[in-house]
């Protein structure tokens, strides 16, 4: 078996190690603390040693944070992880391998890797032993992922190996009270049996009279809400992508290749015998191309004239800047004698965009980039097209009047006071739940009459008995929170949320085992022991990469 594995992974490493460390990895990530951030140099000849890597150097920076990441990538299976988590992955990692020089551990063997890699959980069958056909799954859903060559993957393993040998020799010892045992055993092994009620924001309805007092008290304390945002002022100079469509020609193999690249663009037409139910054989790729290439002709045109606008604004630009053409009487001449002009915009604020173009941030950005001085951009995208934008000015943040913003600030009153009530409902339907339950009613009886009598839309379900550890998987995880301030025959307080409000009820409450001497007190010790160990060798490598950083950071001041 160990020669087939070595053999098998020796053709396989890019699959493998895609999803090989994803236990160990977690671990190790959420641990680290915040660690200092890594910068980059501004200057050439600036040297920032750090563990024998210039930090100022975008090569050993390049470096570090491609290994740390694809590091990550391989032990948890994918690469979208915060990027400051990375960093400081990177910098603990780069101090773990140092320490590993210094302790002459030696590099990684090939039966280390491969005695690695049979130990994974991700691996192992129903007898908790390799699992050749779970390999083989794994290989054939990530075999096409991989962006790196073997010989990475082999080193950064190979590096991984070492660190995890770091990792042992400096964890510590895992002191864990038996106090502490108990109180965690508590909170996840519980067998609770709860009942819910939601309780439906949309069908509350109380009456609120929004007066005129109330609106100016209202307005007077939230006048941040209703500031007007500084807005930009701007024209475009527009070249619609309509205007060159008759300067495009395509031919047929460019059409049908259009419709080879973009198979999600053009849906399929129906199959009309389908539709009557028959059973017609379904058309083949030529027939459908054929059916809709009408279709796929005019959306290629239009990419192609949408090219040519790009292209035209372009060289527009380009003739702004290499002709010096100011602003003003000068500009409305050179366009003149283009055959253009000027379209205003509705002022609009940095953050929205013009609402002409779509309300597009980065249309945004590019104006705001512009002044007086460089008061045209270069060629932009547009829905339709392509333009130059023109900055003309800006207005001035503003508070506006009542009376400009009364219909809103009347609905964000309404809402608001209607937030404020329900929570009141909340507290006295709580009061009524808890009070019939205590009189003997069960919770949905209970939760029936406070419904009636409060006129509310309430629904009202019992849950199987669960505990934390195994909990359902549609359990909400503010319900989950609540029980931890609950005994049993107890009504938590109504959990808000946009929708609706949740009335938690423990219908019963079981204690786990908490005996010194059960398997699963055992099992939780070597956990939070396990915990401990890894927090403390972590905090170790994080204070180490804070020396080293404080140590040299005067270089780069």
């Amino acid at each position: 078996m160990i020669s087939w594995i070595q053999r098998t992974f020796q053709h396989h490493f890019r699959t493998v190690f895609a999803v090989l460390l994803a236990i160990t990895i977690i671990s190790f990530i959420v641990t680290i603390g915040a660690g200092p951030g890594i910068g980059r140099g501004d200057k050439l000849d600036v040297k920032r040693e750090f563990f024998g890597y210039n930090l100022a150097s975008q090569e050993d920076m390049g470096q570090v944070i491609s290994d740390a990441s694809l590091s990550i990538e391989l032990q948890v299976g994918y690469g979208n992880v915060d990027q400051e988590q990375v960093k400081t992955y990177a910098l603990d990692r780069v101090a773990a391998l140092k320490l590993a020089n210094e302790w002459a551990i030696p590099q990684a063997t090939s039966s280390e890797i491969t005695d690695f890699i049979k130990g994974l959980r991700i691996f192992a069958g129903a007898d908790g032993q390799f699992d050749v056909s779970r390999y083989n799954s794994f290989r054939d859903s990530l075999k096409l992922n991989s962006r790196t060559n073997e010989a990475e993957i082999v080193r950064v393993i190979g590096d991984q190996v070492r660190i995890e040998k770091v990792q042992q020799l400096l964890d510590g010892p895992g002191y864990v009270l038996p106090a502490d045992v108990k109180r965690q055993l508590l909170r996840t092994d519980t067998t609770w049996t709860i009942a819910t009620a939601a309780v439906d924001y949309a069908s509350y309805a109380p009456a609120i009279d929004a007066t005129d007092a109330a609106l100016g008290a209202y307005y007077k304390d939230n006048a941040f809400k209703y500031q007007v945002s500084p807005r930009i002022v701007a024209s475009i100079i527009d070249f619609p992508a309509e205007n060159y469509l008759g300067e495009v020609k395509v031919t047929d193999a460019e059409v049908r290749s259009y419709y080879d690249a973009n198979p999600g663009r053009f849906p399929k037409p129906e199959d009309k015998a389908a539709a009557k139910g028959g059973k017609a054989p379904a058309p083949d790729a030529d027939s459908r191309f054929k059916a809709i290439r009408p279709l796929v002709e005019t959306a290629l045109k239009l990419d192609k004239a949408k090219e040519l606008a790009a292209k035209a604004a372009s060289d527009l630009a380009f003739a702004l800047y290499e002709g010096k053409v100011a602003a003003g009487p000068a500009l409305d001449g050179f366009l003149a004698s283009r055959k253009l002009a000027l379209k205003p915009l509705a002022p609009f604020s940095q953050e929205s965009g013009p609402a002409e173009l779509g309300s597009s941030p980065d249309i945004a950005d590019a104006v705001a980039k512009l002044d007086a001085q460089h008061y045209f951009s270069e060629a932009v995208t547009t829905n339709s097209g392509a333009a130059i934008l023109i900055w003309k000015g800006a207005v001035p943040a503003r508070q506006p009047a009542l009376a400009e913003v009364r219909d809103k600030v009347k609905a964000d009153y309404i809402e608001n006071e209607k937030r404020k009530r329900f929570v009141e409902l909340g507290r006295t339907l709580r009061g009524l739940i808890e009070s019939r339950m205590k009189a003997g009613d069960s919770f949905e009886k209970a939760v029936a009459a406070a419904q009636t009598s409060q006129k509310v839309k309430i629904e009202a379900k019992t849950l199987p008995p669960f505990a934390l550890r195994n909990r359902p998987q549609d359990l909400d995880q503010t319900v989950a929170g609540a029980l931890e301030h609950l005994e049993k025959g107890q009504v938590s307080e109504m959990i808000v949320d946009a929708s609706k409000g949740t009335i938690v009820g423990a219908i019963d409450k079981k204690a786990p085992d908490l005996s010194e001497t059960s398997p699963r007190f055992a099992e939780m010790r070597n956990l939070i022991a396990g915990y401990t160990t890894r927090q403390a060798a972590s905090n170790y490598l994080s204070e180490l990469v804070a020396q080293e950083l404080k140590r040299t950071e005067s270089v780069v001041k």
